[in-house]
């Protein structure tokens, strides 16, 4: 398992449309292990495969709740609600914004067996669900923001 670099704003990768996965290879597992190694090294909850230049319909989430979750050609089939909070993303480090998202999200997937299944999620997961599969389509976070981006100050140490 490695640390992938995670591409940056102004990366022409995170503005294109990724392609469906047709079958698990040996590759997609080792990037889906990659992608959660770099995920936790960079204290992010989500990361999608452009964000390590792949460009796969492929995410992986970690809210904390301890279940982790890999969504191959995600597909969200039903949303409802709405909710307004900060987000950021860890191709736009030290930048937040206000977006709004739904609060409940149906997402269908496969996981890595290749299976379908359905997962439900609400309030973080949910944004989460949504702010991944966004990386998908080439759409960033940014490009949602209710008032443009602002610099996230790191907390000083005493």
């Amino acid at each position: 398992m490695a640390i992938r670099k995670i591409r940056l704003d102004g990366d022409d990768v995170l503005r294109k449309e990724c392609k469906p996965i047709e079958k698990m290879t040996s590759r997609l597992a080792t990037l889906i292990d990659d992608m959660y190694d770099t995920m936790y090294e960079a204290n992010g909850v989500g990361l999608a495969a452009p964000q390590v230049g792949i460009l796969k319909r492929l995410v992986v989430i970690d809210i904390g709740d301890g279940n982790p979750l890999t969504l191959i050609n995600p597909v969200i089939i039903e949303s409802d609600g709405e909710q307004e909070g900060e987000e950021g993303c860890l191709s736009l480090p030290g930048l937040q914004g206000t977006v709004i998202r739904p609060n409940h999200v149906v997402c269908k997937a496969l996981n890595e067996d290749m299976e379908e299944f359905i997962v439900e999620g609400e309030g973080l997961l949910a944004r989460a669900i949504c702010h991944e599969l966004d990386h998908l389509d080439g759409v960033l976070y940014k490009d949602r923001t209710l008032d443009g981006l602002y610099s996230v100050e790191a907390p000083k140490e005493d």
